[in-house]
């Protein structure tokens, strides 16, 4: 093996201590809250193929990856049946393919091995060696895990590897950061919850207060797990875990040919119209970029690395997309959003003077908790808004039907906001209030436990 890749493939010297010696698990087992994906249970352990693991930077791909490569010791694998593979050093397809070749010559004959490629996509055609390695027959007995922080690649590796995937039922992938949901689950705090989360009425006050003082936290730090250590471990999101990941979408859009003074304005252009209704005309009369295009292609980018979410107006009749309506543009968790402002604005003390700041301005809260709430329900369903006579803030798409939604993260509700989301049945308001109950004849329920109802 390369010797680069050695401290990432530490099992090979001694498989009892590969908890101990590589630098991912190292590093979480020295944080105050550690966090076991629930993909770990959905990974392959006995079918051959190829597989992808998607999700953008910062969310702890590499960590899932070893803590899976773990979990294969755990349950027998040789260590020889097992290599990681880092994208970042590997220059062209010549180069995986030899390296393909080295693990394949080492891993047993009679046991199925698993051979990860990190970052896939920094190496320059890299299918060509996939393709080549399936077709070769020499994928028959391995499991190949291949990842990237841009999610295109997995809709390449579907369209460019048909037939040779395997037999699994599930072969993509894809990795968000902890959902509000999971965030609980960290300290075991959704356990004592989960019979009652249907009837909040059940739920005792002081354990409703648990909730939204836990989604008072989640404002700040998002899903994150090194921005969540933080507050736990500090009390504030360091400048430094903040610059960390601007320093990689910055340095991602880069590589794939894009302009920083552009990017710049686009992510200044997002924060200011952040979460409200927008076309490519208006955003781009705003910069000084000339076409549109330009700054859709710079978006649909952010897009595909899961940085940015675009919430389209829906077409009730067709359950789609309404093209030519305007859109919401937002970022997929707050922990990004603080990020950008922080490189947008550098200043001292960012925790307590944009994102403590952010979070205590009732404007600047409720689209943050607007956007939390539309990233979620995007995980899992198509998701819209609607701009009709009146504006619903969220429409998801669930049974072959959609299902409106108004957030009210303010004191007060004006009834006028309430207009269009009258207009359906199955309407419902998600608010403050930490009683379920009706709002002007609608359904209303507690924000935050809508929430943990979404990833349950």
């Amino acid at each position: 093996m390369d010797p680069r890749f050695l401290p990432h493939n530490s099992h090979l010297a001694d498989p009892g201590r590969f908890d101990e010696t590589d630098p991912q698990l190292r590093h979480l087992a020295s944080r105050p809250l550690q966090h076991r994906s629930s993909l770990l249970d959905r990974l392959p352990t006995a079918i051959p193929g190829i597989y992808s693991l998607g999700g953008g930077r910062q969310t702890g791909k590499s960590t899932l990856l070893k803590q899976w490569m773990a979990d294969c010791l755990r349950k027998g694998a040789p260590p020889g049946a097992i290599t990681y593979l880092s994208g970042e050093l590997i220059d062209d397809h010549h180069s995986l393919l030899r390296h393909m070749e080295e693990h394949f010559a080492a891993a047993p004959e009679a046991e199925l091995n698993y051979l990860i490629v990190d970052e896939v996509t920094y190496i320059r055609d890299w299918d060509k060696a996939v393709k080549y390695a399936a077709d070769a027959g020499r994928l028959a007995r391995t499991a190949l895990m291949i990842t990237g922080s841009d999610l295109a690649f997995i809709q390449d590796a579907r369209m460019r590897f048909p037939g040779r995937r395997g037999g699994a039922t599930e072969a993509d992938f894809h990795l968000h950061p902890l959902s509000f949901r999971e965030y609980l689950m960290l300290d075991g705090r959704i356990d004592e919850l989960d019979g009652h989360l249907r009837q909040p009425s059940r739920i005792a006050p002081d354990t409703m207060d648990t909730i939204y003082s836990a989604f008072s936290h989640y404002l700040l730090h998002g899903g994150y797990l090194t921005a969540i250590n933080d507050l736990a471990e500090f009390g504030a999101v360091r400048g430094s875990t903040l610059a960390t990941y601007s320093d990689w979408i910055r340095g991602d859009v880069l590589k794939r040919g894009r302009r920083e003074p552009y990017l710049r304005e686009i992510l200044g252009a997002i924060v200011k119209r952040y979460a409200t209704q927008v076309t490519w005309n208006a955003l781009s009369g705003d910069l000084s970029i000339d076409h549109p295009r330009t700054v859709a292609d710079y978006v649909a980018l952010l897009e595909r690395m899961d940085a940015v979410v675009v919430v389209p107006a829906l077409r009730e009749d067709k359950l789609a997309a309404a093209p030519k309506k305007a859109r919401k543009l937002m970022f997929s968790d707050p922990f990004i959003l603080h990020a950008v402002r922080a490189w947008l604005a550098p200043g001292d003390s960012p925790f307590e003077n944009q994102i403590l700041a952010a979070c205590s301005d009732p404007l600047w809260a409720s689209r943050i908790v607007e956007a939390i709430v539309a990233s979620h329900l995007a995980r899992s369903h198509p998701t819209y808004y609607i701009k009709a006579q009146g504006e619903v803030d969220v429409a998801y798409v669930r049974s072959g039907r959609f299902w409106p939604v108004e957030i009210k993260w303010t004191s007060q509700l004006r009834p006028k906001a309430l207009k269009q989301i009258a207009r359906y049945d199955n309407g419902e308001v998600w608010s403050k209030e930490r009683r379920a109950g009706e709002i002007n004849g609608i359904r209303s329920f507690p924000l935050p436990v809508q929430l943990l109802l979404i990833g349950g």
